[in-house]
């Protein structure tokens, strides 16, 4: 029931919103690819990613896509990429798939499912 919800997600995203798709087909690809035994559910309007606990979930919105950091607030940010106020959660703004690579978020996505397992 989750491949099927996480697909009509998509599925609609990419009708809507092709550029929106793209960012967060490959953010969904990076998570996925962070550890064997990642999951995910639709939740909060986007994809919710587990290990042992949450640890990120990708957003769309009208004007960017947010990979949101469960725990990102105790996270190191040597790129100083991390933004929110919040107690726990950090986020970083994608507006392109370019902005992947270019705001690390492979390294955030591995410190942030690391800190989920410890």
């Amino acid at each position: 029931m989750t491949g099927s919800r996480i697909q009509s997600f998509l599925d609609d995203l990419r009708e809507r919103h092709a550029d929106h798709f793209a960012i967060v087909s490959r953010l969904r690809e990076i998570v996925l690819q962070s550890a064997p035994s990642i999951s995910e559910e639709i939740k909060y309007g986007g994809i919710l990613f587990s290990s042992r606990s949450a640890f990120c979930g990708v957003f769309p919105y009208a004007g960017h896509v947010t990979l949101e950091l469960s725990e990102g607030a105790s996270l190191p940010d040597r790129h100083g990429l991390l933004q929110g106020q919040g107690k726990l959660r950090r986020h970083i703004r994608l507006f392109a798939v370019s902005d992947i690579q270019a705001r690390h978020v492979q390294e955030y996505v591995g410190l942030a499912r690391q800190a989920a397992d410890a």
